[in-house]
């Protein structure tokens, strides 16, 4: 490494964000840029290690150490070329990746592991300030026709390695916009918008069709879809919110979270945000602008997604916010259940929580309240106390005996995660068999479905995860697909 030592000489550091009284003023990002010289401090505490454990932390294989060096270096080219080699979208994962790299990092065993994702960050962003992010040239192309169904991250992954190949590339998205997730469900203040344009005119550039609303089996039929494309990769992502049908769900006043999310991003870019609530053609109808202003805001759910709605909330000048888990709270350091270098699951303090949120943990909805009118009321709850088994998992619970209470909201965001694709319209008509969680069922090492010319990556295949995850499923995905269509 070029410093051997500078794991002992420098701490851990990250970039300064813009003070809260501002940041929430805004939907802009506010974490700055470190400057040479503290990049260069950073990059090098990467230590020499004997064996990098970064590399499997990361479900990129990214080459860690190595980029690292070439930073401390500052040949900044090098440092792009290595890290693009395993990483189609560096500047998605390092603004929203929970860096499971740095879980692994040796330096973690008993320090601050390595900055790895904002190192990730400097360098594509450096790369794009020298030019040396262009367009690949496609000398040769196949002929073969492929349609990726889905603009997320595992679609575009698959899209860009499927096009390097060669093959023609058509993305269908339904939205008005590619991005899928990243588009409509990061906040701008996590991922400002221009950085997936920047990279989509790079894609579109390189030779891949893109098309928005076209939403296959409803305006687009399938069978158009399976006559016109020699293979087709399924990259609709896991999009069914789970939902909490307690008494009361459908009082005025709750939302799922993406519904809340996806309209102030579509306010940001200066698109119209009403959207239509009903969940079944047979529901009734009806429209609304969902706003946090002036009220008092329960997030159900205690992942990324329920942050991110509180620091939406928060922005749109919410008056009061609390956060409920249903789980117990996690630790604040690894324990033995937890041993390095595995993904411990700690108490994680976000942004978004600096700006302002209290936070409840081992809390069950029992109802929610409405007043005369309809509108929520209140939040009827009660508290839990979990058994462990002896290798720390939690085995079940029991409601807190006289702990029930209401909490008065007239906002409440239900950020639960979600369950599994939408199967109504495309899945159901392709007719492609469904795993027991009813995801869509495909071979974990070739991707392929019951249908030999329909394959599958991303959360529409495994399930809800993380972005790094839904790149490295197209990346494999579209290997595979290049060797069917080879033979």
């Amino acid at each position: 490494m070029g410093k051997p030592t500078g794991f002992l000489e420098f701490e851990r550091e990250v970039p300064v964000k813009i003070p809260v009284t501002e940041r929430i003023k805004t939907f802009h990002e506010f974490i700055g840029r470190y400057s040479d010289v503290e990049l260069n401090h950073q990059a090098a505490r990467c230590m020499d290690c004997g064996v990098p454990f970064c590399h499997n932390g990361c479900p990129l294989g990214n080459i860690i150490p190595e980029f690292n060096d070439a930073i401390y270096r500052k040949s900044w080219k090098e440092a792009y070329d290595i890290l693009s080699a395993t990483n189609n979208f560096p500047e998605f994962t390092g603004r929203i990746c929970p860096a499971p790299c740095e879980s692994s990092c040796v330096l973690g065993i008993n320090q601050p592991p390595v900055t790895i994702e904002e190192i990730e960050k400097h360098i594509i962003e450096i790369a794009f300030d020298y030019g040396f992010v262009q367009p690949k040239k496609i000398n040769i192309r196949s002929g073969k026709k492929i349609a990726v169904i889905g603009s997320g991250p595992a679609g575009l992954a698959a899209a860009a390695q499927l096009n390097y190949e060669g093959h023609l590339v058509t993305v269908f998205e339904r939205d008005d916009a590619i991005g899928g997730l990243l588009r409509y469900g990061i906040p701008d203040f996590k991922l400002e918008k221009w950085v997936i344009d920047r990279r989509l005119k790079l894609l579109e550039e390189e030779g891949i069709t893109f098309k928005c609303n076209a939403n296959v089996g409803v305006n687009i039929p399938v069978n158009e879809i399976l006559e016109n494309f020699d293979a087709v990769v399924l990259a609709g992502g896991s999009t069914v919110p789970r939902d909490l049908p307690v008494k009361g769900r459908n009082v005025k006043g709750v939302y799922t979270a993406m519904k809340f999310l996806k309209q102030q991003n579509k306010r940001n870019a200066n698109l119209d945000a009403t959207i239509h609530l009903g969940e079944t053609v047979e529901s009734n109808m009806f429209y609304e602008n969902i706003f946090a202003t002036d009220k008092n805001v329960i997030v159900i759910g205690g992942g990324d997604t329920g942050s991110d709605c509180i620091g939406t909330a928060k922005r749109q000048g919410a008056k009061s916010i609390l956060q409920l888990e249903l789980l117990p709270q996690p630790p604040k350091s690894r324990t033995h259940h937890m041993p390095w270098p595995t993904y411990p699951m700690l108490l994680k303090t976000t942004s978004s929580h600096e700006e302002g949120a209290d936070r409840e943990w081992a809390i069950a909805t029992k109802e929610f309240l409405h007043d005369e009118h309809g509108n929520l009321r209140a939040l009827k709850v009660v508290n839990l106390e979990w058994k462990f088994s002896e290798d720390g998992r939690t085995t079940g619970f029991e409601e807190v005996s006289g702990s029930e209470r209401e909490l008065p909201c007239e906002l409440v965001l239900l950020a639960m995660g979600f369950v599994h694709p939408q199967i109504e319209g495309m899945l159901a008509d392709l007719q492609v068999a469904l795993d027991e969680r009813k995801n869509v069922k495909a071979d974990n090492k070739s991707y392929q479905t019951n249908h030999k010319k329909i394959f599958a990556a991303g959360d529409m295949r495994r399930g809800q995860s993380l972005v790094v995850w839904a790149i490295n499923e197209g990346r494999e995905c579209a290997k595979t697909v290049n060797e069917f269509l080879a033979v």
